[in-house]
């Protein structure tokens, strides 16, 4: 059966009964006569670009382009793509004006004889990325321009006849009647109220704002707890706020400036602080490290989201359903199987509910508060960690002047519930200066934001009977390259451009993949290995949050100056994996990461010494020498033979992917590359089901589970979306505005998160 239509497509699906060793709840015993399941699935989105299967770009070549007649033409705005400058013509990577290459390129499109007499002013650059690809005859810069028709007709009248004669392609060139601007979050909100903002009078006589219910009058603002201040507590704080909500942030670590000295201190004393630290603290665990700001949200919509999420969840699980299947499979075999598939669907929409994507509004917030407007523009968006300290500490004015109380160094220690519903917190002061003191606290609603190294938070979930999904995470070993090794890979003879991050040309990064075959814990499916979070011109830190555990990670600052290159090489772990050590119920992924991080440990010899080893002694089975390459990591690096660390099917699967990242990275196998252990937390071990319209926890009322702690999220800006739409969906639940976050922010697609 085909799964794709351009029209509504029904799947019908039988099975017989169900399957005991499934490894979700006990499913609903199925009916003596099969079952038919129908899945409807929404208007496909079409594929662009790299994305096309061969066949779909076959058909575009045949396929009629939309006629635009030429009044509509030479109105509006037509945006430009695919313009390649080479890098010889291009003043380089901070350069986001209309260069004179540029403006080459824009002729050609045009078919305008004379570059020279375009005014570059008619023209403003969309995005800007950097391929230098082997593929291509010569490295080059790849632009979008927004081309402003009335702007150039005035400037240049001669360029009537040529805009008259342009004709639209797919995805090359757009016709646009108006420009797409979309701004940041406190305008939006702001501009939204002033349109929205009516006065109502209730029965008792009191008003209440937006247009809303009656539910909080403005004598009383609704009081709402935001535990956890990284990307997700920061942005529902700001939403909730900026609506007229009465918000306190409450974080258990310390303000980025009494943190940025904590971190100080364990480089250089090694003095851990528990709860101020690489992972606690103002911005959560994304402020020391690379500061991406990439992300996929948004370039699938929901059809091709839910058969994408089906495919992958189905490969995952062919043992239990009898399925093959791949993300480029058409066509999926069922296989006779005794399982309720009906029950299977409802389980994994469920709990991939997936959320309205808005990251231009992310960005333009964050350009709000501080980041360089380049990332609005730069095809691989990153800040680094000396720019998220400022921009960190102008989001806390900004929130303190909308009158949220932000508590640092305080932990959250429990939730006070009544007839099952969240009413309040309680807290206690968590700097080990001064005495743990608790206090209830009372809240209408409590969003917890929290990261995903809390896991005190989890444990403390499960006291109260709370429903906690274990959820597929990856671990594995971080690898660090000289930064010019890198270079020389990517770029052969433009290596030199670099300059430490000030030359014509982006630092060189990399992200590869490979998928491992069946293994002695499960022989059915794949593993996938990948690399992660990788960090060009960076260091590898210290993440531990207890001194038993060591685990690490990768960061660096915006000019990503380093002499060194690092990122994570993982592997996909799942509940089978967890099994295989005896760890079990809703906690197993965090005692399995906890089983990894103390064993490095006890290889590194304690006080946070890294065991490492190189990658040609790795690939050997044999201990590094004495005489080690360098490490960026400062707390000091001790030889050991990793294949002590992971299981038997873990190493085998990190060895294959190394031989075969060597392949598409030539050199990426040296004598000068060393292995760091371990890398464990690359996402949450668990997810905090909740309903995918309100976002409100369905074990308990009142609690708003969010970010990447939660299992929502991947990154900076999908953990700031998350939050956002988080806050949108709270605030409208407490009666601060009516609507839809569609009516404030515009439409958005579904999307789910990606991991970086």
């Amino acid at each position: 059966m085909y799964i794709a239509s351009n029209f509504i497509t029904s799947l019908h699906l039988q099975f017989q009964s169900p399957n005991p060793n499934f490894p979700f709840l006990t499913p609903k015993p199925s009916l003596t006569n099969p079952k038919s399941l129908t899945v409807q699935c929404a208007r496909k989105s079409k594929r662009t670009g790299k994305y096309r299967y061969p066949s779909e770009k076959k058909k575009l070549k045949f396929k009629p382009q939309p006629q635009i007649d030429v009044e509509t033409k030479l109105e509006g705005f037509w945006r430009l793509s695919k313009l390649g400058v080479s890098v010889y013509k291009d003043p380089g990577k901070d350069f986001l004006g209309i260069s004179d290459g540029l403006l080459e390129e824009i002729a050609k499109v045009l078919k305008f004889p004379v570059a020279s007499m375009l005014p570059p002013e008619a023209f403003t650059v969309v995005r800007k990325s950097f391929d230098a690809r082997k593929l291509q005859k010569e490295p080059k810069f790849v632009y979008t321009v927004l081309m402003n028709v009335s702007s150039l007709l005035s400037l240049e009248p001669r360029t009537w006849d040529f805009i008259s004669q342009l004709e639209p392609k797919i995805g090359l060139i757009e016709h646009t009647p108006h420009e797409k601007v979309s701004g940041d979050l406190v305008n939006i909100i702001h501009d939204s109220r002033k349109i929205n903002e009516a006065t109502v009078f209730g029965e008792s006589g009191l008003s209440y704002s937006l247009g809303g219910s009656n539910k909080f009058p403005t004598t009383k603002k609704p009081k709402v707890a935001v535990v956890g201040s990284g990307p997700s507590g920061l942005f529902a704080s700001l939403v909730l706020a900026e609506f007229g909500a009465d918000v306190t942030l409450i974080e258990r670590g310390q303000a980025v400036e009494q943190r940025g000295r904590d971190i100080g201190a364990l480089v250089v004393r090694r003095i851990l602080q528990l709860e101020s630290n690489f992972c606690f603290g103002e911005g959560g665990a994304g402020t020391w490290s690379d500061g991406k700001l990439v992300t996929r949200i948004g370039r699938n919509s929901s059809s091709v989201l839910a058969l994408k999420l089906l495919r992958e969840m189905v490969t995952n699980m062919v043992s239990e359903l009898g399925f093959l299947g791949g993300p480029r499979f058409k066509t999926w075999h069922l296989y006779p199987a005794s399982v309720n598939f009906e029950y299977v669907c409802s389980h994994l929409l469920s709990t991939h509910n997936s959320v309205p994507v808005y990251s231009p509004r992310v960005m333009k917030t964050l350009v709000r508060f501080g980041a360089p407007e380049s990332i609005l523009v730069d095809g691989k968006p990153h800040l680094g960690t000396d720019r998220l300290i400022p921009l960190l500490r102008n989001f806390r004015q900004h929130l303190q002047e909308l009158g949220v109380n932000i508590r640092f160094g305080t932990r959250v220690d429990d939730l006070l519930v009544e007839d099952s519903c969240v009413v309040g917190v309680k807290v206690s002061d968590s700097s080990e200066s001064s005495p743990f003191i608790s206090q209830k606290l009372g809240y209408d609603a409590v969003v917890l934001a929290v990261g995903h190294s809390a896991r005190d938070i989890y444990q403390m979930l499960l006291s109260h009977n709370m429903d906690l999904v274990p959820k597929d995470f990856s671990v594995g070993l971080r690898v660090e390259h000289p930064q010019e090794l890198i270079n020389n890979i990517q770029y052969s003879v433009l290596a030199d451009e670099v300059r430490s991050g000030r030359g014509k040309v982006p630092v060189a990064d990399y992200k590869v993949v490979d998928y491992v075959n069946g293994d002695d814990v499960d022989r059915t499916t794949k593993r996938s290995c990948y690399s992660f979070c990788m960090c060009p011109g960076g260091q590898v830190v210290l993440t531990s949050t207890n001194p038993s555990e060591l685990c690490i990670n990768g960061m660096s600052f915006s000019r990503r100056a380093s002499k060194w290159a690092n990122a994570a090489l993982v592997v996909t772990v799942s509940a089978k994996d967890f099994d295989a050590l005896n760890f079990h119920g809703p906690l197993a992924g965090v005692e399995f990461q906890r089983e990894f991080e103390q064993r490095a440990a006890t290889m590194g010899g304690g006080n946070f010494v890294v065991p490492v080893q190189t990658v040609t002694d790795f690939l050997e089975n044999k201990l590094s020498g004495t005489n080690l390459p360098m490490s960026s990591y400062r707390l000091g690096v001790k030889a050991a033979n990793l294949h002590e660390l992971f299981p038997t099917h873990i190493t085998k699967a990190l060895k294959h992917s190394i031989s075969m990242f060597d392949r598409e990275l030539p050199g990426f196998i040296s004598s000068h590359a060393l292995l760091h252990g371990v890398e464990t937390r690359t996402s949450s071990p668990v997810q905090i089901p909740r309903d995918s319209e309100t976002y409100e926890s369905q074990s308990l009322k009142g609690l708003y589970p969010v970010g990447e702690g939660a299992g929502y999220a991947g990154g900076i800006v999908s953990a700031a979306v998350d939050g956002m739409c988080a806050g949108f969906a709270l605030a409208k639940n407490l009666g601060l505005y009516k609507g839809s976050i569609e009516s404030v922010l515009g439409k958005g697609h579904n999307a789910g998160f990606t991991k970086y």
